[in-house]
């Protein structure tokens, strides 16, 4: 008898180890003997109308933790629970940012590159997108075939080696080689899709499925012959905007059934097993519906190693729809989301020094992060004293714009911004619990590799503010100035 109790209450340990441990894979719960006590700290500002840019402003130790007083605003981060790893933080090469970095002076190139992927000299960006063949951020369109070419018998990136491939390869240098890449369609060629035209949306034709599966092949195989490696696609820019530029419509069935039957099955058969394939690559408000359709395939789903989404489904004055990335990462744990595309689309020229882009750019950082987003994409990372080039006029602000006409670049103050998160949160990063306990802070906490934490704290309202940081055993009292953001590194 006294054996038979013994097995029951061994199957009920493994079971309550079991269920411990399962849940999502990309959380986990550390030991709590974490200690923050007595720690180093620094603590890097960025303020609005002023020369914090960056600035190591306050260094100290921390005391022991205590319970706030109810006057007392707070940041808490539990270093013992943990949740998705960083992968990556950058932004978009593209013909435009390209053609404009061409023409900046010699001096001011390699400023930019230094600023955006030097990891100890700039901000450390170590995640790039390109587009395949044009977008509406080149100054023409075009494709790396000749029209009618289903066989990709003439396919050629002669285009791309002008100005894209070459900046793309000294951006990766600069980045000690550490930059990911990853490649996005706008549309097909003209005469593979239904309008016959690679503008105003129109879509793939059946019979072109295959062809199109195998142009994504092709391009990662130039590209990587000519020394780009290529770390992952999404299948389609936008693909239910029907836009004036380079655009392709696909429902979430068609993307599911391309991914299935053709593009999945191509990459695997073709050795590109390895490649991440990201599927939506659209704005958060139908992102649950697409991640349904697709994942819930099982068949579909094992090609799929993740789900992008872009900002602008805010457009029309509504709340960003933040909640929606969260119900995609609850209900899909095992999937990885990204951040793929995100521009102030309005842009006055000459007007550099706009602070409330930065301070959107953060906004939007922290609630991605917090709600289960593994990297953050810029969109252009350099565009021209107009906001472009741009074949159809669609001129948007860039973190830097480089005056074509004089050779000067223009570091915008959103740079900054973005920096407090780049510079410090390492790839494989580990985020941590956080939580204000006042809406006029926001803030968002990552454990690196190394093991120091990374807590980035944003304040916006229009005076300054005193809080403490609680983290684990230790606190401290800090000051952050009116819509400022501050990065503390401990």
């Amino acid at each position: 008898m006294k054996y038979y109790r013994y097995l029951i209450f061994l199957v009920l340990i493994t079971i309550i180890l079991h269920s411990c441990n399962s849940g999502d894979p990309k959380q986990s719960t550390v030991p709590a003997s974490v200690s923050i006590k007595d720690k180093k700290y620094e603590v890097y500002t960025t303020a609005r109308d002023t020369s914090l840019r960056l600035t190591l402003s306050v260094s100290g130790v921390f005391d022991s933790a205590r319970q706030p007083l109810e006057t007392e605003i707070a940041v808490f981060i539990n270093p013992n629970k943990k949740y998705q790893e960083m992968i990556g933080i950058g932004g978009a090469i593209t013909d435009a940012a390209a053609e404009t970095f061409a023409r900046l002076s010699p001096e001011n190139q390699n400023k930019m590159l230094e600023a955006y992927f030097h990891p100890e000299k700039g901000i450390g960006y170590n995640f790039i997108r390109t587009n395949i063949h044009s977008c509406d951020f080149s100054s023409e369109s075009y494709t790396y075939i000749d029209e009618g070419d289903s066989a990709l018998a003439s396919f050629n990136i002669a285009h791309d080696m002008k100005y894209r491939i070459p900046l793309i390869k000294k951006a990766m240098e600069i980045s000690g080689n550490k930059a990911l890449l990853f490649a996005s369609p706008w549309s097909p060629p003209a005469f593979m899709k239904d309008n016959n035209s690679m503008l105003k949306g129109g879509k793939l034709l059946p019979k072109y499925y295959q062809a199109w599966a195998n142009y994504f092949v092709k391009f990662i195989r130039e590209y990587e012959n000519a020394g780009v490696p290529i770390w992952g696609v999404t299948i389609q820019n936008e693909p239910m905007a029907r836009q004036t530029w380079e655009s392709c419509i696909f429902t979430a069935e068609e993307e599911r059934d391309f991914l299935k039957y053709y593009l999945g099955p191509t990459f695997w058969k073709n050795g590109l097993k390895d490649k991440k394939i990201i599927v939506w690559d659209h704005n958060r408000d139908l992102m649950p519906y697409r991640a349904d359709v697709i994942f819930s395939d099982s068949e579909a789903s094992k090609y799929a190693w993740g789900i992008g989404f872009h900002w602008y489904e805010d457009w029309s004055g509504g709340k960003p729809m933040f909640d929606n990335v969260r119900n995609v990462h609850d209900n899909y744990p095992d999937k990885y989301i990204i951040f793929t595309e995100g521009t102030v689309e309005s842009f006055v020229p000459d007007h550099f020094d706009y602070w409330p882009n930065g301070e959107e750019y953060a906004i939007s950082m922290i609630h991605d992060f917090n709600n289960g987003t593994s990297a953050w994409t810029d969109w252009n990372i350099l565009l021209d004293e107009r906001g472009g080039p741009n074949h159809v006029g669609n001129f948007c602000f860039a973190p830097m714009h480089g005056d074509t006409r004089s050779g000067e670049l223009f570091i915008t103050p959103a740079y900054y911004y973005i920096g407090h998160f780049s510079k410090f949160i390492q790839r494989g990063a580990r985020r941590l619990s956080t939580s204000p306990s006042r809406s006029a802070l926001l803030a968002t906490s990552f454990e690196n590799p190394d093991g120091s934490y990374v807590s980035v704290v944003l304040n916006t309202q229009d005076q300054p503010l005193e809080y403490l940081l609680i983290c684990g055993d230790g606190m401290t009292r800090l000051q952050i100035p009116a819509h400022a953001i501050q990065t503390i590194k401990y």
